[in-house]
C-alpha cells in the first residue's frame, strides 16, 4: 500500500492495529526550536530517529541529549536513535527545527532504553554500479543490539550514485516457516535528492505472475504485507528510505528470495553480508 505525502500533524501515519502492517508503527514528528512532543505506545517498542535537526530525549528517567544533528536532509550527516521500551513514555524537545521519525514494532515485554550514536551504527555496503544495485545500509537497531531489543529492526538505506535498484534480488518475508522465511511486516518512508526525483516500488505477489507497482515520491510511505518487493529510482537521482521491520515470532529476519532471481545472490557483490546484518 502506498500512502502519499501529507501533513500528518504529528499523528501516526501507521498506527496501532493497522490493517496492512499490524506489527508496525510509524510517525513523523515536526517541531520548531523549543517545542516538545510526548508519546506512549502500549504494546509497541519504538525508536526515535531524527531525520533532520537535533532533539533532547527523555524516556522515564533515561536521557539522551543532542540526538541527531543532521542539517538540510538525510544525506547531511549520520543517523542516531533512542530505543524506547514497549509502553514507556518518551519526550523529545527540539533544539532547532527538526523532523523526527518514530519507528515501532509490536512487542509486549519491557526492556531498557538506550541511545545509538553515529559511531555505534552497523554499516554495510553491497552491490555494484555494474549490476545497478549499489547501496549503503546504516542499521540503527541492527545486529549489534540483538540482545537489547525485542522485535524491532530500524535501518536507513541509500542508493550509491544516481539511479538503480534496491531490494534485489527480489525477496519476501511474509510467512513464518523457519528455517526458510520469517514473517516481518515492513514500512518504508522515501526521500529523493534532488527532492523532485521519484521512483517505483514493485510488489509481486507470486513468482512468474504480474504484480503491482506504486509511483513513489519524496515523502512517500510504503506498507508491505506480502510479496516480493524491489524498488528503483530514476536515473539522475539518489534515493533514501527509512525502514521499519517488526517480526511476528522473532527479531532476526529470514528473507526468502524469489526463485526466478535467487541465483543472483551469487553475482551481486556483498549481498551475503547484507543478509547477515538483518539480525
Amino acid at each position: 500500500m502506498h500512502i502519499a505525502p501529507y501533513d500528518n500533524q504529528n499523528k501516526p501515519i501507521v498506527d496501532v492495529g493497522d490493517a496492512t502492517v499490524p506489527l508496525n508503527y510509524f510517525n513523523i514528528v515536526k517541531l520548531d526550536a523549543g517545542q516538545a512532543f510526548e508519546y506512549k505506545v502500549p504494546g509497541f517498542e519504538t525508536c526515535i530517529v531524527p531525520a533532520t535537526g537535533t532533539v533532547d530525549v527523555e524516556v522515564e528517567g533515561f536521557k539522551a541529549d543532542g540526538l541527531g544533528g543532521r542539517g538540510v536532509d538525510v544525506w547531511d550527516g549520520e543517523p542516531e536513535g533512542v530505543y524506547v521500551p514497549s509502553g514507556a513514555t518518551a519526550t523529545m524537545i527540539a533544539k532547532d527545527t527538526c523532523e523526527v521519525f518514530v519507528a515501532g514494532a509490536k512487542y509486549d515485554e519491557t526492556l531498557e532504553p538506550f541511545a545509538v550514536r553515529s559511531d555505534e551504527l552497523d554499516l554495510v555496503q553491497y552491490g555494484s554500479d555494474d549490476t545497478k544495485t549499489h547501496r549503503k545500509i546504516k542499521h540503527i537497531l541492527g545486529q549489534k543490539y540483538h540482545d537489547r531489543v525485542g522485535r524491532l529492526l530500524v535501518s536507513e538505506l541509500f542508493t550509491v550514485g544516481a539511479g538503480g535498484w534496491s531490494g534485489f534480488p527480489s525477496h519476501k518475508h511474509d510467512t513464518d516457516r523457519l528455517p526458510d522465511e520469517t514473517r516481518h511486516d515492513e514500512t518504508y518512508n522515501f526521500r529523493f535528492r534532488p527532492n523532485h526525483g521519484s521512483g517505483v516500488q514493485m510488489l509481486q505477489r507470486e513468482d512468474g505472475k504480474p504484480g503491482d507497482a506504486y509511483h513513489i515520491v519524496d515523502g512517500s510511505t510504503i506498507c508491505l504485507d506480502n510479496g516480493y518487493h524491489p524498488c528503483a529510482v530514476l536515473p539522475g537521482y539518489e534515493m533514501y528510505y527509512f525502514t521499519i521491520l517488526g517480526g511476528l515470532s522473532q527479531r532476526s529476519l529470514v528473507q526468502y528470495f524469489q526463485p526466478s532471481h535467487a541465483y543472483q545472490i551469487e553475482t551481486i557483490p556483498g549481498i551475503k553480508d547484507m543478509i547477515a546484518k538483518f539480525k
